[in-house]
């Protein structure tokens, strides 16, 4: 099994925190690799919180490539972040030439785009960055995104955590999420490494999702551009919580409907029962095969936790009014907020969504058998 770890903080928070919480939960992974998510950044990315920032890894001849590109479609660097790695190799670590975090400017030409379009676009060009990169194995994308940070790499957590010094005051956020990779592949891409992220809406899994499959071609034949890639069957939770709230127009509440609906008696009895029936109907090639326990979070800043039927992942909730965290393991929680009321940790069982909201004042819990809030 993997393991996962998030918090949400009003105080900026160093990605050193949920590398330690992973460390201390380091028997549930195997060292083949971590991935870091950083939003609602701090330091200098808090001036500029609509700049486009690209995460990713390249060649020297990759990051060539990545200025001519840019340069061409109109992009200037706005602030860069830069990553030199010790010369003395960290064992388990690859050698690698550049680690990018770069804010740009918007091209001229966008001024007059809306904020919808402008998105839409940024997609686009990560995609085509990523095909770029795979052509020449020169560059790996992870985002490209305002207001967002990737990190992955292969590698104990704690170990990459201080070959590329992820204590600096550059890469403070106020929601973080990692995950330390248990490797199920028979070969390590990084692009199966948790987190996922797309326009916005971010999970990680630990699990398997043996219904990977069907639910991969049914959001394949959406016609959303972002629906691609899939080298691990996990992303397809971030793209069905995407389209429940981007497509559906439906909140929070309603993933767990797509993922995991209702059966018999209890959804003929639930207050929504009509249209719960006819959103299983029509999205039953989304349904989950688990077991999965998810942790996602919403561009607004929301981190939530939810577990699938078979409720055979770990995972537990807790913190203070202003700081909670969400933990595989209550060790991690532990490791990162010791001093609270521990009495209200709680573990989310198959019909719970344990959700803190942008305001991190408490966990508010949600179940599938309540009304759920209707599309405005």
């Amino acid at each position: 099994m993997c393991r996962l770890f998030a918090i949400t903080s009003e105080d900026p928070l160093s990605p050193m925190v949920a590398m330690e919480a992973l460390d201390v939960m380091r028997e549930g992974h195997d060292g083949s690799g971590v991935g870091l998510f950083l939003r609602d950044l701090a330091g200098p990315f808090d001036e500029m919180k609509d700049a486009p920032i690209l995460s990713g890894i390249f060649t020297d001849k990759g990051l060539k490539r990545l200025d001519r590109y840019m340069m061409d479609i109109g992009f200037i660097t706005k602030f860069k972040v830069t990553i030199k790695v010790p010369k003395a190799p960290t064992a388990g670590v690859p050698k690698r030439d550049v680690y990018l975090v770069r804010a740009y400017e918007y091209p001229e030409d966008w001024d007059d785009l809306g904020q919808e379009e402008r998105l839409a676009r940024l997609v686009g060009i990560r995609l085509q960055l990523r095909h770029m990169g795979e052509a020449k194995n020169d560059m790996i994308v992870f985002s490209f995104w305002p207001d967002v940070i990737m990190i992955k790499e292969i590698g104990d957590p704690m170990a990459v955590a201080k070959h590329l010094a992820l204590d600096r005051k550059e890469l403070s956020a106020r929601v973080i999420m990692a995950q330390g990779r248990q490797n199920t592949n028979y070969a390590i891409n990084l692009y199966a490494c948790h987190p996922f992220f797309l326009e916005g809406f971010s999970t990680m899994t630990n699990g398997e999702n043996t219904a990977f499959i069907p639910i991969r071609d049914y959001l394949m034949s959406r016609g959303v551009e972002g629906y691609t890639g899939y080298q691990s069957d996990s992303e397809v939770f971030t793209h069905i919580l995407h389209y429940t709230v981007s497509r559906l127009g439906l909140g929070l509440e309603a993933y767990k409907h797509l993922i995991t609906p209702l059966q018999g008696g209890a959804i003929e009895s639930h207050p929504n029962a009509a249209m719960l029936k006819r959103l299983k109907q029509t999205c039953r090639r989304m349904i989950i095969d688990g077991p999965n326990c998810v942790i996602g979070s919403l561009s607004d800043h929301t981190l939530f936790m939810a577990q699938d039927r078979k409720k055979l992942r770990p995972g537990v909730v807790g913190g203070r009014p202003g700081r909670f965290a969400f933990s595989s393991e209550l060790c991690g929680l532990d490791a990162a907020i010791p001093y609270r009321d521990k009495s209200k940790d709680f573990q989310p069982m198959h019909l719970d969504t344990a959700i803190v909201g942008p305001d991190r004042q408490e966990v508010r819990i949600c179940r599938q058998t309540d009304p759920l809030p209707l599309p405005h």
